[in-house]
């Protein structure tokens, strides 16, 4: 299960990068202007030792963290928006307008919050059981305490399933995703571990195109401000495009369960249909055989 999971995730983004830029161009055009705006502000000059203002140290300007805290707070809530809309447009072929403004964005952001504090509530009592298996017998306690992180994943990834159907307005609660996720939680959590490493060297390396773009690209400040901006915009993009796919994926995976449970059960009540429709053919049969009989 763990390599259906992984293989389907990656062939639904690979077959579906042109879909990410087609529901979330709007949005995208949106995020570069706010980390232009952002950018310009904190470094007019433009003159980055980095590649970007993400990543420049500056601890100069006296708002600068409420202008690094705005332009997190910008690209968390545009890369949403971007996921929601992939997402969307995968599962049930949604026709949104390009920019959509509604209460869906907030729940979905309340449930991935919800999900980091579970993630961080499983890390206490396994922290606490490997600290005490360590005092006891050492190695088994360090091999959990190494292992803690990604059981905690495992209970995430569990629960996550209530992302995408929350994007797609599906009353999915936190119970029902569990339940519905049985048997899968280790395969997602692989999944969860493979895609994030996979997206960390993606945006690695396109950092490091960046980079290397540096000295091609004309030393004005509009020039440097761009190359800034595409680096956050670029990041948040690759990591909507890894995890908004694998939970797609996760997503049509369990309602493929439901689908064949509930084809098993047509099929069931079909053979009792037709086991009754014999029934009562037989019946009429006997009961003309009496009536012939009496005539």
């Amino acid at each position: 299960m763990f390599f259906t999971v992984l293989e389907r995730s990656l062939s639904l983004g690979q077959h579906h990068v042109s879909t990410l830029f087609k529901t979330g161009w709007a949005y995208i055009l949106l995020l570069l202007a706010v980390n232009f705006a952002i950018g310009s502000t904190l470094n007019p000059s433009g003159a980055f030792t980095t590649v970007s203002y993400m990543t420049e140290p500056f601890g100069q300007a006296d708002n600068e963290a409420s202008l690094r805290f705005l332009a997190a707070l910008a690209n968390i809530l545009i890369g949403f928006s971007i996921a929601i809309a992939y997402v969307r447009k995968i599962l049930i072929e949604a026709k949104d307008f390009p920019l959509v403004v509604s209460t869906r964005t907030l729940k979905v952001i309340y449930l991935q919050v919800l999900l980091t504090l579970i993630g961080i509530i499983s890390l206490i009592p396994l922290s606490i059981a490997s600290a005490m298996l360590a005092a006891v017998t050492g190695g088994l306690g360090g091999f959990l305490m190494l292992a803690a992180p990604f059981i905690a994943l495992m209970v995430v990834q569990r629960f996550s399933i209530v992302l995408p159907a929350a994007a797609v307005d599906d009353s999915l609660t936190l119970r029902e995703s569990w339940q519905a996720t049985s048997g899968l939680g280790w395969s997602m959590a692989f999944g969860a571990l493979i895609m994030s490493v996979l997206a960390g060297l993606l945006a690695g390396g396109w950092a490091l195109l960046l980079w290397g773009l540096g000295g091609l690209v004309p030393a004005e400040p509009v020039w440097q401000h761009m190359r800034s901006t595409a680096f956050p915009m670029g990041t948040m993009m690759i990591f909507v495009w890894s995890f908004a796919s694998l939970h797609a994926t996760c997503y049509g995976l369990v309602r493929e369960r439901y689908a064949s449970q509930l084809g098993l059960a047509e099929t069931d009540y079909e053979k009792a249909d037709m086991a009754r429709g014999h029934a009562r053919e037989k019946a009429r049969h006997v009961l003309d055989s009496v009536s012939d009989m009496r005539r």
